[in-house]
């Protein structure tokens, strides 16, 4: 009699069944067989993780700058591209959001007191808050400093001072944007030609000690045959107090006898300029 036969009908022998489930485990499950399920289910499966939204962004608004150029991009997306060498791997456009909603444009937020750039913070949730770096500042700087020199550099190549354009985008890069209130000269040859760009004072808020004298004797030192003065409103506002008209007047009286012309003084801000000349005040 066989295993078969002594098992009895509808069973299997023990050495069989032993066979078959051994042959199961060990291909992993032949078809038909169900997975092992541990005490806690079965493992999900592993998900791709989503990139942030976020991802490219960098290169993208990069290749937009290049191809586009800067007239193509928000004051805000020029703040991104300064950013993105002193915070890397975050995403910075909430920061430089922040930073034009609290200082009004781009050129005020490069012009702006390091210390109040660093009071600027964003929160992101579960990562850190994004704040102005000292890195970030540096950065601002050597732009607002680039700015500056370019424009210097215009003015310096000894173009006709006659032209009030150059002479306005001179004054509104160089100081437009100060949180002080300072006093410069610029001293002209008899072409109209920069022969020198000097601060002489620089003061608080909202003024800065002029000596009328002072002015002129400069002005003979370099021999320069004409004058321009300028100074900022750093409230914004270019029009002009009393006190401006009064002291324009007394340069004016004193460089007179001297044979120098003062062309005009400007008043410069973030709202805009003020011709004293154009305004009849002098």
């Amino acid at each position: 009699m066989t295993a078969a036969d002594r098992a009895g009908p509808g069973r299997a022998p023990r050495g069989r069944k032993g066979r078959h489930l051994s042959e199961a485990s060990a291909t992993g499950g032949a078809a038909g067989a169900l997975p092992f399920v541990g005490a806690e289910g079965p493992s999900p499966p592993d998900l791709p993780q989503a990139e942030p939204h976020y991802h490219g962004h960098r290169e993208r608004l990069r290749t937009r700058f290049r191809e586009a150029g800067a007239a193509a991009l928000a004051d805000y997306e020029l703040l991104e591209l300064i950013l993105f060498s002193a915070i890397p791997r975050r995403d910075v456009k909430p920061l430089a959001k922040a930073l034009i909603e609290r200082f009004g444009s781009f050129a005020q937020t490069i012009a702006a007191a390091p210390e109040r750039l660093m009071e600027v913070r964003v929160q992101t949730g579960d990562a850190p808050d994004l704040a102005v770096s000292e890195g970030a500042v540096a950065q601002f700087k050597i732009v607002e400093a680039a700015a500056q020199r370019f424009a210097r550099g215009v003015a310096t190549r000894r173009l006709a001072m006659g032209s009030w354009n150059e002479v306005l985008d001179y004054c509104k890069t160089s100081m437009g944007f100060a949180d002080r209130e300072s006093f410069r000269v610029l001293f002209l040859d008899k072409k109209n030609g920069l022969i020198a760009d000097e601060v002489q004072g620089t003061g608080t808020v909202d003024h800065t000690p002029v000596y009328p004298r002072e002015v002129i004797r400069r002005a003979l030192e370099l021999s320069a045959t004409a004058i321009v003065l300028v100074h900022n409103h750093p409230s914004g506002d270019p029009m002009p107090s009393t006190q401006d008209v009064k002291m324009t007047q007394e340069i004016v009286g004193i460089a007179k006898p001297m044979g120098i012309v003062v062309h005009d003084h400007i008043i410069v801000g973030r709202d805009g300029h003020a011709s004293l000349k154009g305004m009849r005040l002098m």
